[in-house]
């Protein structure tokens, strides 16, 4: 028990310390990539540019999107419905994006699951489209953070389904010839 209250005090920490970042760029730049990754806006339009690119570019795009498909599965229609998890307390954060929270279950960040899967299934197919992509997904997370509508851990945990969601959907192919043989 006493390792659980020091993890959960170590989150709070930490979400009161992303929350109270004092820099105008943090807070002009991270709203603004949250904004364009809401509902994978971001994603799908990475995935666009990635098709344009060529044969390569439309496998990333593909495995990217499919692997977003299935994170986000995952973590808003399994995982939020199974722990319900209040967003960090309004009073920790001490800037006005406090207001724009959605009511969902704050655990795990979909958005960085989403963001994960994409770059993380794009790296394993082109790994130079995948580190382009990955910085996107850093800034959602850390956004959400600071934006308080996740603490760490919900963000930790969203970046790990995320790399799951993109190992399966990488490997998925030679799962179903196995299967099938």
């Amino acid at each position: 028990m006493r390792v659980l209250a020091e993890l959960r005090e170590g989150d709070h920490r930490l979400t009161r310390w992303a929350a109270s970042w004092p820099s105008s760029c943090v807070r002009r730049v991270l709203p603004a990539v949250e904004e364009s990754a809401e509902h994978t806006k971001l994603w799908w339009g990475a995935a666009v540019a990635l098709s344009a690119t060529g044969w390569r570019g439309r496998r990333a795009a593909t495995a990217g999107l499919a692997s977003m498909a299935v994170a986000e599965l995952a973590s808003n229609c399994v995982l939020k419905q199974m722990w319900h998890r209040r967003r960090p307390p309004k009073e920790w954060i001490s800037h006005e994006e406090v207001h724009d929270r959605p009511d969902s279950s704050s655990f795990p960040s979909g958005h960085t699951a989403a963001g994960v899967a994409f770059s993380g299934a794009v790296a394993a197919v082109w790994p130079w489209a995948g580190a382009v992509c990955a910085v996107p997904a850093v800034m959602v997370a850390a956004e959400r953070v600071h934006t308080g509508a996740h603490y760490p851990s919900d963000v930790a945990v969203g970046a790990a389904l995320g790399l799951a969601a993109a190992a399966l959907v990488h490997r998925a192919p030679r799962l179903v010839l196995r299967l099938l043989r």
